[in-house]
């Protein structure tokens, strides 16, 4: 109103260099000779036109055609020049991630270019999805979407062949389809026919909800989502709805504390009197704007619901709404609440191994603290100290402004870090909170390292976490050589019992396979052994069998058989002419030779006799008068 600078880039600009030191802003940007804004620090006091209608009577008195305090002023001002803000995009395609970085007055399109050359996809093909500020083209340049530092991004492929899978290829289809939502508008009873592709995601929706219904999205009260639905950069394809057509319901959260729509209303309606003439604004106090309420309208309007309910039974939950909450009012660029108990906070942070430890960063918020709002918007959500809170930190979170939830964690902090702290905090009046716990795990105990309050700036909290940080990286470079240390005594003691076992095994295997052997030799000597017994069983038998020798003066035609043996023994016998070649053969086998294995052969002419008829006669075959066989083993 006093400079009219309209650009809300250049003004935070402005405030940075001037420490956020408004006077001094202003005083900055018009000149000083117009004697716009002085101040005395010690006493409040305030040259030129005056903020408030009794310094503006008195203006008045004095110059009848003075204008309002509020009158708008086009000064000469000088041209601040911006650095280049940059901006880290992990953009999601498929199985892939790739990471761009990119100046803040690039464009879409530049986006698109560089995942073309990543991705090898064309950029005509690519839907650049998960813009928080819903659909873009590629014209689009980034610094008008007013984005935080790191975002999220996915792209589609509609157009191209879906890889390989069977999911994939499912999924594919759930995104080229239509879905029909049937959406009733509670409070007017009126049902909205909308077509969406299955590409577009649940925060869509609410925002073409809020063109048709004037429910902005923060104050829609939805019915009919599936369970699944539980992130609005959902996509509907993925979120469980009804093919082809779902039914929803939204009516307006009711609230007992003004929206913020009405606040910002209440607010245009004070600038709207600011711009009215002197007389106009003099009678500013017939609708009850005193002397010091100006302000305080607005004030009111900006009340919000709790940031914590007064007696949550589950700890989560209530996180969960405090996360909900700290969104609503400071924006999505804000540290990364834990969402648990503060025992899960101190398991994820101190009890991981010594390289994932992290500090952890206690956030005790109060409502009624003059410091809050400044604290919050203008340092805990500063993108460097989000970016080294999520690099660094565990952040946990906790609203002091309700006394049961005030004595809950004075009795959490006293288990926890014990009666010195818990009496620390106690003894913190109202106004200076907010605090910031930095703890840090020890092995035995949980030491704090700082207690930052709300009276700081951005580089003083950045230098103390900074400062806590040293000291953990000390601590946590003793832990790893310990850690390290532990391990490779575990190591060499894991290696060992391998080796013991490995040892153990090959005895066992090695024993085992001497029993096998043993056994395996056993049971062939006892197949040897009757296979003797029976081959003498038979033997016996045969030469029992055999008909007697006849003698050398009988009568009868005598033949004599001379029979070498394979280790070059030779024994006789002498067989009746008309005896049978079988009874040569039962000879032979009764000396442990059996036709079976061994042939018997004849000299000259060389002739396998076993290959002869066996009934007939040793004279029909030939061996007689006499004859010298020889024993072979048959192959």
């Amino acid at each position: 109103a006093c400079t009219g600078i309209e650009n809300i880039d250049e003004a935070i600009t402005l405030l940075e260099q001037n420490n956020w030191d408004l006077v001094a802003a202003i005083n900055g940007v018009i000149p000083q000779e117009n004697g716009i804004l002085q101040s005395e620090y010690g006493g409040e006091t305030l040259h030129g036109p005056a903020y408030g209608p009794t310094s503006h009577s008195t203006a008045a008195s004095s110059t009848p055609s003075s204008s309002s305090a509020f009158r708008h002023v086009v000064p000469s001002r000088q041209i601040v020049e911006r650095q280049p803000r940059m901006l880290d995009f992990r953009v999601e395609y498929r199985d892939r991630n790739v990471d761009v970085v990119l100046e803040d007055s690039s464009t879409v399109g530049d986006i698109k270019h560089i995942l073309e050359n990543e991705l090898q996809v064309p950029a005509s093909k690519m839907l650049l999805k998960g813009w928080k500020t819903g659909d873009v083209d590629d014209s689009t340049v980034l610094k008008t979407l007013h984005l935080p530092k790191n975002n999220s991004l996915y792209v589609l492929t509609p157009d191209l062949p879906p890889p390989s899978s069977s999911h994939s290829g499912a999924l594919q289809e759930s995104l080229n389809q239509n879905f029909m939502l049937i959406v009733t508008h509670r409070e007017v009873q009126r049902e909205y026919n909308l077509n969406f592709s299955g590409s577009s995601t649940i925060q869509e929706v609410k925002r073409n909800v809020y063109d048709l219904t004037s429910i902005p999205v923060r104050h829609q009260l939805w019915e009919g989502w599936p369970p699944s639905a539980t992130d609005d950069s959902m996509t509907l394809a993925v979120s469980g709805l009804t093919f082809p057509c779902h039914r929803l319901t939204v009516g307006r959260r009711s609230s007992p504390v003004q929206t913020r729509e009405q606040s910002e209303e209440q607010c245009t309606d004070v600038h709207m009197v600011s711009d009215s003439d002197g007389d106009d604004f003099e009678d500013a106090t017939e609708f009850g704007v005193d002397d010091g309420e100006m302000f305080g309208v607005a004030s009111s309007a900006l009340r919000k619901s709790p940031m914590m309910p007064e007696n949550a039974e589950n700890e989560g939950d209530a996180l969960l709404q405090f996360t909900a909450e700290f969104s609503s009012r400071y924006g999505d660029c804000h540290p990364v609440y834990f969402i648990g108990s503060l025992e899960a906070a101190f398991q994820e942070a101190f009890y991981g191994k010594a390289r994932d430890r992290k500090l952890l960063a206690i956030y005790l918020h109060h409502d009624e603290s003059v410091l809050t709002n400044v604290f919050c918007s203008q340092m805990l959500c500063a993108e460097s100290i989000v970016s080294y809170l999520s690099q660094n930190f565990i952040t946990w979170a906790w609203d002091m402004t309700k006394e049961a939830n005030r004595a809950r964690f004075l009795t959490m902090c006293t288990r926890h870090f014990g009666s010195v702290v818990a009496q620390t905090i106690r003894t913190q009046k109202t106004d200076q909170f907010p605090l910031f716990l930095i703890i840090m795990g020890k092995r035995s105990s949980n030491e704090v390292l700082n207690v930052i309050q709300g009276n700081t700036t951005v580089d003083e909290l950045m230098m103390r976490l900074m400062a806590a940080m040293e000291i953990f990286s000390a601590q946590q470079q003793e832990d790893i050589k310990d850690e390290d240390e532990r391990e490779a005594r575990e190591n060499v003691k894991r290696e060992q019992d391998e080796a013991y076992r490995i040892s153990l095994e090959a005895d066992r295997a090695k024993r085992e396979a001497q029993e096998r052997e043993m056994a395996e030799q056993f049971r062939l000597e006892q197949i040897r052994k009757e296979q003797e017994e029976e081959r003498e069983a038979i033997r016996l038998s045969l030469e029992q069998s055999l008909p007697p020798e006849p003698k050398e003066e009988s009568t009868e035609s005598v033949s004599k058989l001379r029979i070498r043996t394979p280790s070059g023994e030779f024994f006789e016998r002498r067989f009746l002419a008309s005896s049978k070649l079988q009874v040569v053969f039962d000879f032979v086998a009764s000396k442990g030779y059996p036709w079976e294995e061994y042939k018997l052969l004849g000299t000259f002419p060389r002739r396998d006799v076993t290959q002869l008829d066996p009934n007939k006669s040793l004279l029909e075959v030939k061996l007689y008068p006499q004859e010298t066989l020889f024993l072979e083993a048959k192959e």
